[in-house]
């Protein structure tokens, strides 16, 4: 059940996206309803990653509520400096929060945490796994854009590492679209991700090449290349800046394309796309707030 910890995309159908977007829609057109709503409750942050907008909009998302904060702080100034498992670490803030947001860097770290705790568990990204809250905020910002079916959406940038990625196409299944990854060859999708995509009825072409696809695009999705998920620096600097949005690209693209991007950019994404009526990432990012309150309120009654 995704209300008692939430995990992975996979995990909500159709009707929970759904019911957690409508929410979010709701506190967005009257944040004053919910005002108050987390009185007396605590959200536990524990970030062994780097992070602003999920961090930052998980506080002020909590505190909109009515609720407040307790954070682990960085990882250098924590007990885990000293080796401090992770399953003791959760055990030991359990007992401080009534809800737990997670970020690390293991692939499959939120799950397991889970496994040592009473209290809701919210994965806020691990490694190159998931980041379901990502994708709600993805989600709505799609559906406030074009709607979220009949659909054609291209994803392009870092798809091998890329966890907001992973968890996109997953929750996609969920709607009648057209998913089109576009990259290349060396961070393609991960074949299990390809597997489970096909397993689910997706229909998903991929491509080296954007400007094959662009015309046809309603919504494009810009990723970074991560040089941290990078075991190799010399592949990294192979691949970096090879895939980018600019004014000359633009050129050819849909006049009512939507580009998002999770952020943090690098140089993906040219700033001149910033003054144009296709960039949509940082009303993106605003959304976080709505979306991550609606998922309190719905996880904490």
């Amino acid at each position: 059940m995704w209300k008692d910890h939430l995990l992975t995309a996979k995990q909500l159908s159709r009707g929970d996206v759904e019911t957690v977007l409508d929410r979010a829609g709701e506190i967005a057109a009257d944040p004053e309803a919910v005002r108050g709503r987390l009185d007396g409750r605590l959200l536990g942050l524990l970030f062994f990653e780097p992070s602003t907008r999920t961090k930052m909009s998980f506080e002020t998302a909590a505190k909109r509520l009515g609720g407040g904060v307790v954070d682990m702080g960085s990882v250098e100034s924590s007990s885990v400096k000293k080796g401090e498992s992770l399953a003791d670490t959760v055990r030991v803030i359990e007992g401080y929060a009534d809800a737990l947001v997670l970020r690390h860097p293991s692939q499959g770290a939120a799950t397991m945490a889970s496994e040592f705790v009473d209290v809701p568990i919210i994965n806020a990204g691990d490694g190159a796994g998931h980041h379901p809250t990502q994708t709600l905020l993805d989600l709505y910002t799609i559906r406030e854009t074009a709607g979220l079916d009949g659909l054609s959406i291209g994803i392009m940038g870092d798809l091998k590492y890329g966890r907001t990625v992973h968890s996109l196409a997953h929750a996609l299944t969920n709607f009648d679209v057209h998913q089109h990854f576009v990259s290349p060859e060396s961070l393609r999708l991960p074949r299990s991700v390809r597997y489970d995509l096909h397993q689910a009825g997706a229909n998903v072409r991929e491509h080296e090449d954007l400007s094959a696809v662009l015309p046809t695009l309603d919504v494009l999705y810009v990723t970074r290349i991560q040089r941290e998920r990078f075991p190799d620096e010399n592949e990294y600097h192979a691949i970096a800046g090879e895939y980018r949005i600019d004014a000359d690209v633009l050129a050819d693209a849909p006049e009512d394309l939507a580009i998002m991007h999770p952020l943090p950019r690098v140089d993906e994404i040219a700033p001149e796309v910033d003054e144009t009526a296709h960039a949509r990432y940082f009303e993106q990012a605003h959304n976080g707030v709505p979306v991550r309150m609606a998922l309190l309120d719905l996880m904490l009654p």
